[in-house]
């Protein structure tokens, strides 16, 4: 099963990468790119298979890019706050 399955799962995922990231130093604005780059890519590349990542998905490409980037950064605030 892909971390992708399940809502709970994926915000784990998230969350040790982000964990991973901040120990190795990276800066509030490059987790926010990697961020933005991850939603770009998954909003437009992949199935959402659950809820939850299709309200995601469509809110993402309804989005200019500054809204984009605000989603990105809540997505954080999500896996941080767990």
């Amino acid at each position: 099963m892909s971390v992708l399955d399940n809502w709970d799962q994926w915000k784990g995922f998230l969350g040790e990468r982000l964990n991973a990231a901040e120990g190795k130093n990276f800066d509030g604005n490059s987790i926010n790119e990697m961020a933005y780059r991850i939603g770009d890519y998954l909003a437009n590349e992949v199935e959402a298979r659950n809820p939850e990542e299709r309200v995601l998905a469509d809110l993402w490409k309804v989005a200019d890019e500054q809204e984009q980037h605000t989603i990105a950064n809540l997505m954080l605030k999500i896996v941080q706050h767990k």
